[in-house]
């Protein structure tokens, strides 16, 4: 059975690998291999149970007699719960923040980009929105980031071609920018939310490597465009009886909802409660600004919904049910102990955790980034910290291990675009082949990933 799980979880990243080709959506297939896998655990639960958890299911007998119901009643109360909560935590925490990108979308606190960045100066258009998207993304998670930057280039940009170039940089400013933060993407996330990492010693470390990942290739596709381009007249979205909101009002709007995200770390170290909690806090005080804001507006019956939030919605969907599936499918297959099977092999062949990251890396090109680096994380528990500075202290607090994998996973993302939902976004919006992308921005950025990782070999 547990041979049966582990094929089907193969599978399931084989077709999210594929997805390009396939069309088949990795949101469905994660969910499928989740539930799926979940079900046959738990109908030969004894054999795992008893295996992984005699004597915490011998205390939940209290004296009774076992059956299959008692198995199946312990294993839905105390193993599949267990990792529910985990997934819940950062599926409330995707939940907060896209909807706090939507509410200050919606009133247009984000429209002074595109005034700020248009420019026929094809370098200085490269780097405005290039940092801008750095900087959002460590602030928001990255799919929605990278939506909002493609949005405006594609209203700004007529050229095809220049279009896929700016997508491509946008797409790696968005993954870096991610990388850099724990709020910045559900890999840092998770970290953060299972003690790995904490908020400042991670982003301290990520800085320059994230930074060279990002300018390098950055630089480079910038050398090869002309001095000019042609620039679309930007037309500020019609939005109906959506928004009235003046400057000050917008600007009120957009600090309490960054400023709010970048409490989220205080709040989590004062209250040491889940960093959704903090989120949803956020969301809730933003929530009731916009309505004092557009109180007159609140019952409008005819509000125009702009292009963005319905595809922000559409990728929140997605990605919520994308990151559950991953972290259930994940999750029954540690209970199956194959996991650690393969982590004892890891630790007896290998040892090395720059190999192990650079093998995450190069998975993470055609596998979803997300899905690479929880598989990673899912193989080594956080352990206490050994003093004769051995291998074992990769994966303390803080270790370079979970560092190592959280970079390597979004520069991967960088190389190849099936490696990430933003990747896959570029691909269809703008129906860009694999391999040009590769050539003219994915080359790049692999240099850049390599320098980042020289960077932080030197740092830890």
């Amino acid at each position: 059975m547990s041979l049966l799980i582990v094929t089907i979880l193969l599978i399931g990243y084989i077709l999210i690998a594929t997805e390009n080709y396939t069309n088949v959506n990795k949101a469905a297939v994660a969910i499928f291999v989740g539930t799926v896998d979940w079900v046959l655990y738990i109908s030969f639960g004894t054999d795992f149970v008893m295996k992984q958890h005699q004597e915490a299911y011998l205390d939940f007998l209290a004296g009774g007699a076992s059956s299959a119901t008692t198995v199946k009643q312990f294993i839905a109360q105390s193993i599949f719960l267990r990792y529910v909560g985990k997934a819940a935590e950062i599926v409330l925490f995707l939940i907060s923040t896209m909807t706090i990108v939507e509410i200050l979308n919606n009133n247009g606190c984000f429209d002074f980009i595109g005034t700020w960045a248009r420019t026929r100066n094809s370098r200085s258009f490269l780097w405005t929105m290039s940092l801008s998207t750095f900087i959002i993304s460590a602030n928001l998670d990255n799919l929605t980031t990278i939506i909002m930057s493609l949005t405006l280039i594609h209203k700004l940009v007529p050229n095809r071609r220049y279009r896929m170039i700016y997508g491509g940089v946008a797409l790696l400013a968005a993954n870096c920018g991610g990388a850099l933060t724990v709020i910045g993407s559900p890999e840092g996330l998770v970290l953060w939310n299972i003690g790995a990492i904490t908020a400042t010693n991670y982003s301290a470390y990520m800085l320059l490597p994230c930074l060279a990942a990002w300018i390098i290739p950055t630089w480079w596709i910038g050398r090869d465009l002309p001095e000019h381009i042609e620039m679309e007249q930007l037309r500020m979205p019609y939005r109906g009886d959506d928004t009235n909101l003046n400057v000050w009002q917008r600007l009120l709007m957009l600090f309490v909802g960054i400023g709010g995200l970048w409490f989220i770390p205080t709040f989590h170290n004062i209250t040491q409660l889940s960093p959704f909690l903090g989120a949803l806090c956020v969301l809730s005080v933003l929530w009731v600004v916009n309505e004092i804001f557009n109180r007159k507006l609140i019952n409008a019956e005819d509000m125009i919904q702009r292009r963005i939030p319905r595809m922000l919605q559409y990728g929140v969907i997605q990605m919520i049910l994308f990151v559950m599936g991953v972290m259930l499918a994940l999750g029954v297959v540690g209970e199956t102990g194959v996991l650690q099977t393969v982590a004892r092999y890891i630790d007896i062949h290998i040892q090395n955790v720059w190999i192990i990251g650079t093998i995450c890396g190069l998975i993470s090109t055609t596998l979803d980034n997300f899905a690479t680096a929880m598989t990673a994380i899912s193989l080594y528990p956080i352990v206490d910290a050994i003093s004769d500075g051995s291998y074992v202290n990769s994966f303390i607090q803080n270790g370079i291990y979970w560092k190592i994998i959280a970079f390597t996973s979004a520069i991967g993302g960088n190389i190849l675009p099936m490696g990430s939902v933003g990747g896959m976004f570029l691909l269809s919006s703008e129906r860009m082949h694999v391999g040009w992308f590769f050539r003219h921005i994915g080359c790049k950025a692999m240099v850049g990933g390599i320098v980042g990782m020289i960077i932080m070999w030197v740092i830890l």
